[in-house]
């Protein structure tokens, strides 16, 4: 299996938990500083961090997977072309996983899911995206064929490339000068008014433009107060 779940951290927990939940997004775990989200595709994990630290306000790429072993052995195999073993098994600071790294030094962990079905009380338009910013995009999309992500084809011939997970979520690579990074956002296949009004009506700052590839939501990350973070985006698909 395959699922997208990256790590937001945040000394603002309750009011990521009401923005999920007006996204329409359901908590189904609930571990003390340790919470998970489901979306109708992919999932999302909230980590409690202290106000003002590093960690505050930012968002950790990540996956599960069912087998570690099975994943990293398969991933591993799977490189074998590009002369490349991005899979590491790790004992890490939150238990067992496997550290994937790759050829622009960027790494993640791709964790044993915690459970494997997807909530069915979620909103099945909703899915969670997570983004790669890389100065080597080709490399990056090979690392995530590699993993067993399914290519999705983008109108643009250009260097981005879109990936969905078998068991749920969205992967991007997007090409950027400078270090690699993680990016986090949604894509929704509903109606993108009636959830800007939602948001709207539940005191949610949120805006709605217009571009050549479709509508886009803009809003105001729950980190934001006092702060220059940037907004988060659900993008539409249909």
């Amino acid at each position: 299996m395959l699922r997208v779940r990256p790590v937001h951290f945040t000394s603002r927990p309750d009011q990521w938990e009401q923005l999920l939940t007006e996204l329409g997004m359901v908590k189904t775990v609930d571990d003390g500083p340790w919470k998970e989200y489901d979306a109708g595709s992919g999932r999302l994990a909230l980590h409690s961090a202290e106000a003002g630290s590093a960690e505050d306000g930012t968002t950790a790429f990540g996956v599960e997977v069912g087998n570690l072993a099975e994943f990293a052995r398969r991933t591993n195999l799977a490189s074998v072309e590009d002369g490349t073993t991005p899979a590491e098994l790790v004992d890490a600071d939150h238990g067992a996983s496997c550290r994937i790294t790759g050829e622009d030094g960027f790494s993640f962990f791709a964790d044993k899911a915690a459970h494997g079905a997807q909530c069915a009380d979620a909103d099945p338009g909703l899915a969670v995206v997570e983004v790669w910013f890389t100065p080597d995009a080709a490399a990056a999309a090979q690392t995530l064929r590699n993993m067993g992500a399914r290519l999705r084809p983008v109108p643009d011939d250009d260097e981005t490339a879109d990936f969905t997970a078998k068991n749920g979520g969205v992967l991007m690579v997007r090409p950027v000068d400078g270090a690699a990074r993680p990016g986090l956002g949604f894509e929704y296949t509903g109606e993108l008014t009636a959830l800007r009004d939602r948001l709207a009506a539940a005191g949610i700052n949120v805006t709605m433009t217009e571009e050549a590839f479709g509508r886009t939501l803009h809003v105001a990350s729950p980190d934001a107060a006092g702060r220059d973070v940037p907004a988060l985006w659900v993008s539409s698909r249909h």
